[in-house]
C-alpha cells in the first residue's frame, strides 16, 4: 500500500466522519434526516475533491454554506463544525478558522444544556479539526515521500559510485597512472605493478559482486548450456545477501563446474530459498551416482558455511539424483530505527483522539462513578501501542485491552468513549480479518445487549463499527508511514546493489580485461628485449597506451562511461592475440547496428581474455556481420574450470539488446556466438 492506499485511507476516515455527524440527525423528522444526510455527503465530496486539486474560495463556501445549514438549526452535532475549520487551517485561512471555532463554541451554548455538555460539543469540533488538518497534512506528507522515493534511491547511487570511484583511484588508478608514465628500464617494477593493479581490480569486483546471487547463477546457467545440460532455475529469495551471498555463490560454482566436468548429467535443478532468516541454495543433478563421488568437489566449502552459521548437505535423494543443499543465515531486514516525521504525524493524531474521548468521558460520568474511568483509560493507552509491530505478548495485552473495554458496559450500561470500536478497530490490525470479524460481530452483539433503551442500543450499533473504522484506519496509517519508509530505504537498497554489480561487470569487462592486456604486453617486451630492442620497444610503447585507454575504461565503473566503438576494439582484439603468438582470422562480412557496438566491444574484450587466460589456442577466427558475432579457437582443454563472472556479465548485457549468447565446446574447438535480434529490446535501458 503506497501514497494511493493513504488516500483510500484517509478518504475513508472522512466518510465515517461526516457519516457520525449524519447520524447524529436520527430521532428528527424522515426530511431532515434525508436533508442532514445528503449535506454531510456534500462536505465529504467538497473534502475528498479539494484533497486532490487543493482548496479554492469557491470549495470554502460550498463547505460553509453544507455545515452551517444542517448545524445552525440544530439537526447535527456541532462537531461538523470541525470540518469546516479544519478546511479553513489546510487552505491557509488561520484566522477565519479561529472564527469558526468561536462559532462552534457560540453555537454549543445556544442549544442550552450543562457546562458540561457545552465543553462536550466544543471538544468534538475540536477533535474533528485536529483530525482532518491532520490527515490533509498526513496525506500531503505521504505523497511527498513517495515522490521522493526515486530521487533518495538515485542519491544513494550517486554515494555508491563515488565510494567506488575514490577506492580506484587509490588502487589501480594510481597503478595505471605509474604504468603510463613508466620507462623501458623499469619495466620489471611495471610489470610487478600491474599484476597488483589487476589482482586489486579482481578482488574489488568480487567484493562488489558479493551482495547478489544473480551474476552466479546467470555464469552458472552459462557453464551447463556449454556443456549441452539442460538447467532449470528457480529463486526465492531477496537481494542484497552480503556475506551470504559471497559463500553461496562459492558452493554455486564449484557445484555446477564438478556438474559439467563430470559430463554425465542430462539434467540441472538450480534452487534458491529464503525463510526465517535462512537462504537455502539447492544443486541437483542427475549425473552423480555416489553421495562420495559428489561430495569430493565440496571439499572445505562444509567448514566455512558452518562458521557462518551456516551448514552443507550433500547426498543422494531418494529418486537417485545427487544435490548439493548449502543454507547460510542472512541479515534480518530491520525497520527504519527513526520514526519518520508521517510516523508522528499519524500517532499524534491517534494520542489527540484518545486524548479528547477521554475527557468528554470524564465529563460524561458523575463523581462517584469516576473510579470506572481507570481501566477505561487503560484500555485507550494499549490502543497507542498498536502502531508498532504487535510483538510477543500482543495477545495478553489485547486480553487486558478487552477486559477494560467492558468494564463501563457492566457498571454503567453503556460503551464509555465508545471503547467497544476501539477494540474492534484494534482486531483488525491485529489479527487475520476472518478471525477479527468473527469477533467484532461478537463485540457489537455483546454491547447491543448490554446497554439500556432502544435509542442508545440504535445509537451503539451503528456509532462503535464506525467508530471501529476511525481507529483502524488511524492505526493503518501510522503502520503505513513507515512501510512507506521501509519501502523507500528497500528501494534505495535495490538501487545500490544494481550499481554494484554495474561496477562489478565494468571491473571484470573493460578494466580487468585492460589490465590482463597490459601484462600480456609486458611480458612480451621483456622476452623481445635481449634480442630484438625495436620490436620490445614498440611493445612496450603499446602497453603505455594500453595503460591510458584502461585509464579511461576507469570512467565506465564510475558511472561515466565513454561509448566504446566495436572497430577499434576489434583491431585492438587482433592486436593482442597476434603478440601472444596466436594466428587470427578476421571476416568481417558487415557492420553491427551502432546501438550494438559497445556491448559487442564488450564480448569480444571478454572472449579474448579468456583465449589468453584459459586455453592454449594456436588459431582464432573472429567473424562479424551486420547481425552476429562469432569467436572460436582451436584451444579446448580437457579440464572445467569454475565459470567466471564473464559469462554471467555478458548474458546480461546482451539482454538489454535482446541479443542471445551461446558458447559450445566440441574435443577441438571452443565457440562463443552472439545472434542479434530484429525485435526492439523489451528493456527501457541498455547495460553497458
Amino acid at each position: 500500500m503506497g501514497s494511493r492506499g493513504a488516500r483510500v485511507v484517509v478518504g475513508a476516515l472522512l466518510a465515517c466522519l461526516s457519516g457520525l455527524y449524519a447520524l447524529t440527525a436520527v430521532g428528527h423528522s424522515v426530511v431532515v434526516l434525508v436533508v442532514s444526510c445528503v449535506l454531510c455527503a456534500g462536505v465529504l465530496g467538497v473534502w475528498l475533491r479539494s484533497l486532490r486539486r487543493g482548496w479554492t474560495g469557491w470549495d470554502l463556501g460550498v463547505l460553509a454554506v453544507c455545515v452551517y445549514a444542517v448545524v445552525a438549526p440544530g439537526w447535527v452535532s456541532v462537531g461538523l463544525v470541525g470540518m469546516l475549520g479544519g478546511a479553513f487551517v489546510v487552505a491557509g485561512w488561520s484566522w477565519t478558522a479561529g472564527a469558526v471555532a468561536v462559532s462552534a463554541l457560540a453555537l454549543a451554548a445556544a442549544r442550552g444544556g450543562s457546562v458540561a455538555h457545552v465543553l462536550d460539543d466544543a471538544l468534538t469540533a475540536v477533535l474533528t479539526g485536529v483530525l482532518v488538518v491532520g490527515l490533509a497534512r498526513l496525506v500531503a506528507r505521504i505523497d511527498g515521500r513517495a515522490a521522493a522515493r526515486m530521487t533518495l534511491a538515485l542519491a544513494a547511487v550517486e554515494d555508491e559510485r563515488l565510494r567506488v570511484a575514490a577506492e580506484l583511484n587509490a588502487g589501480p588508478g594510481k597503478a595505471l597512472d605509474a604504468i603510463a608514465e613508466a620507462r623501458p628500464d623499469d619495466l620489471e617494477a611495471t610489470l610487478t605493478t600491474a599484476r597488483d593493479a589487476l589482482g586489486t581490480a579482481r578482488a574489488a569486483s568480487v567484493e562488489l559482486r558479493s551482495l547478489s546471487l544473480a551474476p552466479e547463477i546467470a555464469a552458472a546457467k552459462g557453464l551447463l548450456a556449454s556443456g549441452g545440460i539442460e538447467a532449470d532455475v528457480r529463486t526465492g529469495h531477496t537481494e542484497p545477501l552480503g556475506r551470504a551471498g559471497a559463500l553461496l555463490a562459492v558452493v554455486l560454482r564449484e557445484a555446477v563446474t564438478d556438474v559439467v566436468r563430470r559430463g554425465t548429467a542430462r539434467h540441472c535443478e538450480i534452487t534458491t530459498a529464503e525463510k526465517d532468516g535462512l537462504l537455502t541454495l539447492r544443486v541437483v543433478n542427475d549425473g552423480v551416482r555416489t553421495s562420495e563421488q559428489g561430495a569430493d568437489a565440496l571439499d572445505g566449502l562444509e567448514t566455512r558455511i558452518a562458521e557462518a552459521g551456516g551448514r552443507l548437505k550433500t547426498g543422494l535423494e531418494d529418486d537417485g539424483r545427487f544435490a548439493v543443499e548449502a543454507s547460510v543465515k542472512v541479515p534480518e531486514e530491520k525497520p527504519v530505527a527513526e520514526a519518520t516525521a508521517e510516523r508522528r504525524l499519524a500517532v499524534g493524531l491517534l494520542a489527540a483522539t484518545v486524548l479528547v474521548l477521554s475527557v468528554k468521558g470524564v465529563l460524561q460520568v458523575p463523581v462517584r462513578e469516576l473510579p470506572v474511568v481507570i481501566p477505561s483509560l487503560l484500555a485507550m493507552g494499549i490502543l497507542l501501542r498498536w502502531t508498532r509491530p504487535r510483538g510477543r505478548w500482543w495477545a495478553a495485552l489485547l486480553a487486558v485491552q478487552a477486559a477494560a473495554s467492558f468494564v463501563p458496559l457492566v457498571a454503567l450500561h453503556e460503551p464509555w468513549g465508545t471503547l467497544p470500536g476501539f477494540l474492534i478497530g484494534s482486531m483488525f490490525v491485529l489479527m487475520p480479518a476472518r478471525v477479527a470479524t468473527a469477533l467484532a460481530l461478537a463485540v457489537i452483539t455483546a454491547t447491543g445487549a448490554a446497554v439500556r433503551g432502544h435509542g442508545m442500543v440504535v445509537n451503539t450499533l451503528v456509532s462503535v463499527p464506525l467508530t471501529a473504522l476511525v481507529v483502524y484506519g488511524l492505526l493503518r496509517l501510522a503502520r503505513l508511514a513507515d512501510e512507506l519508509a521501509d519501502a523507500a530505504a528497500a528501494q534505495a537498497r535495490a538501487a545500490v546493489v544494481q550499481e554494484r554489480l554495474r561496477a562489478a561487470r565494468d571491473l571484470h569487462d573493460l578494466l580487468g580485461h585492460g589490465l590482463a592486456a597490459i601484462l600480456i604486453k609486458g611480458e612480451l617486451a621483456r622476452r623481445l628485449a635481449a634480442r630484438d630492442q625495436d620490436r620490445a620497444a614498440g611493445e612496450f610503447a603499446d602497453m603505455v597506451a594500453m595503460a591510458e585507454r584502461a585509464r579511461a575504461d576507469m570512467a565506465a565503473v564510475t558511472g561515466a562511461a565513454p561509448r566504446l566503438e566495436f572497430g577499434p576494439e576489434l583491431d585492438s582484439a587482433q592486436g593482442v592475440l597476434e603478440a601472444a603468438g596466436i594466428e587470427v582470422t578476421v571476416e568481417r562480412k558487415d557492420d553491427p547496428p551502432e546501438d550494438a557496438e559497445p556491448v559487442l566491444a564488450i564480448v569480444l574484450r571478454e572472449a579474448v581474455t579468456n583465449i589468453l587466460r584459459h586455453s592454449s589456442a594456436q588459431h582464432v577466427e573472429i567473424t562479424v556481420t551486420n547481425d552476429s558475432l562469432t569467436v572460436s579457437n582451436d584451444g579446448v582443454s580437457g579440464d572445467v574450470t569454475p565459470p567466471g563472472s564473464g559469462l554471467g556479465n555478458l548474458a546480461t548485457r546482451l539482454a538489454a539488446i535482446n541479443a542471445t549468447l551461446e558458447a559450445t565446446h566440441t574435443p577441438k574447438r571452443f565457440r562463443l556466438a552472439v545472434r542479434l535480434s530484429d525485435e526492439p529490446s523489451p528493456h527501457s535501458e541498455r547495460v553497458i
